[in-house]
């Protein structure tokens, strides 16, 4: 079996021909449209015209999704899909089985299986970028919820004062771009001449207001961790996106959660915190366990 596997982010289509064991054939990428879904549809149509072979396609991408209907009902980064029958669609342009869910369930989905949660039965898988995706496992099943938003940490609010908005939630506070920010403030630099790259070539060459910003930063990330763990009791967190490959991140965020447990005057049972098997690799992945697991539901 041959299935082509495809992640649509907010700046690129990534897409891989994979077999029904996760082998990777072939990657490549392609940018991603902004002017509307057909454009996107087309896209990926024209990555499938290079794969006429392939049985399906599995499709991981942003916003709130009902996998059983392929409906977008929130598009997330790409808001010209909101309220979208994007399976439908993408069958008329490309007549095979297709399966689609949220990128960071998809993500939860090769963790749990075949990754960092493989051996606990529940955990919660945490993305690091533009905003902050989660997946939540539950006796080694992806939690989707009753409206299919379980898992989506990035609109907890951190400020009670605050309406909800784009700017008082934690995706937003903890997201790269705001991780760039805060060291572009503490440097008095350009905030566009900041990257994550940069921010970690200064923390690993020791630079104390780098290591500070980190610090910051993996301290907010901690007490949120804290706060899910106080109502889900996961037995792991796994943390992804490309965030997740600087040890000092994880480091920082693992002492700052030991500080709280080990001062909170009330009984938390202790989570361990790991990093993501897959990298950025774990969406197309789950993409395809997702598909898997459709075809047997059918």
């Amino acid at each position: 079996m041959r299935i082509l596997a495809v992640d649509i982010g907010g700046t690129f289509i990534k897409y891989a021909l994979m077999t029904h064991e996760c082998e990777m054939i072939e990657q490549g990428k392609t940018q991603t449209p902004r002017s509307g879904r057909d454009a996107l549809i087309e896209s990926i149509g024209r990555i499938y015209d290079a794969y006429p072979d392939v049985n399906g396609i599995a499709v991981s991408m942003p916003g709130i999704i009902d996998s059983a209907n392929g409906h977008v009902i929130m598009g997330g980064a790409l808001e010209y899909n909101n309220d979208f029958y994007f399976k439908n669609a993408l069958y008329k342009r490309c007549p095979v089985k297709i399966a689609v869910n949220n990128d960071a369930k998809c993500a939860a989905s090769a963790e749990a299986k075949l990754g960092a949660l493989k051996d606990v039965g529940d955990g919660v898988v945490l993305l690091f970028g533009t905003m902050i995706g989660g997946g939540i496992v539950i006796d080694h099943k992806v939690r989707k919820g009753i409206h299919c938003s379980a898992g989506e940490v990035s609109y907890i609010l951190t400020d009670r004062a605050a309406d909800p908005s784009y700017e008082t939630v934690w995706g937003n506070r903890n997201g790269i771009p705001m991780l760039c920010r805060y060291f572009a403030r503490k440097k008095g630099l350009p905030e566009e001449e900041v990257d994550g790259i940069r921010v970690f070539e200064a923390v690993n060459s020791g630079d104390k207001e780098a290591i500070e910003v980190l610090n910051d930063f993996a301290k907010e990330i901690a007490v949120q961790i804290f706060n899910l763990q106080t109502v889900l009791d996961m037995e792991r967190f796994a943390i992804g996106g490309g965030i997740s490959a600087q040890p000092l991140f994880i480091d920082s965020i693992r002492h700052h959660l030991e500080k709280m447990y080990a001062s909170s005057p009330y009984y938390v049972p202790r989570a361990e915190v790991v990093t993501c098997k897959y990298g950025n690799d774990a969406n197309l992945i789950g993409a395809v366990q997702e598909y898997l697991a459709s075809e047997m539901t059918q």
